[in-house]
C-alpha cells in the first residue's frame, strides 16, 4: 500500500495523479491475500480469527490500490 501511495503522488495533495505502474500492484497483492488465506484451519480457533483480520486488512489494501490505479 507505501509503494501505491507514493506512485499515486502522495504525501502531496497537489500532485496526486493515476499510475500505469500501480496496475502490476494488484497482482502482488492478490498473492500476498492467497499466502496468507493458506494458513486458515479447518477448524475455529483464535488463530483462525487472526488470519480473518489479516485477510479483511488485506482486502483493504487491495481496495486502495485498485482505487488509485483506476479512480485516481
Amino acid at each position: 500500500m507505501g509503494v501505491s501511495l507514493r506512485l499515486a503522488g502522495f504525501p502531496s495533495i497537489e500532485d496526486l495523479h493515476g499510475s500505469h505502474w500501480q496496475i502490476p500492484l494488484i497482482p502482488a497483492v492478490l498473492w500476498g491475500m492467497t499466502d496468507t488465506f493458506r494458513c486458515l484451519g479447518r477448524r475455529w480457533s483464535l488463530y483462525h480469527a487472526g488470519v480473518l483480520i489479516m485477510l479483511y486488512a488485506e482486502l483493504m489494501v487491495l481496495a486502495t490500490v485498485v482505487f488509485l490505479a483506476v479512480f485516481l
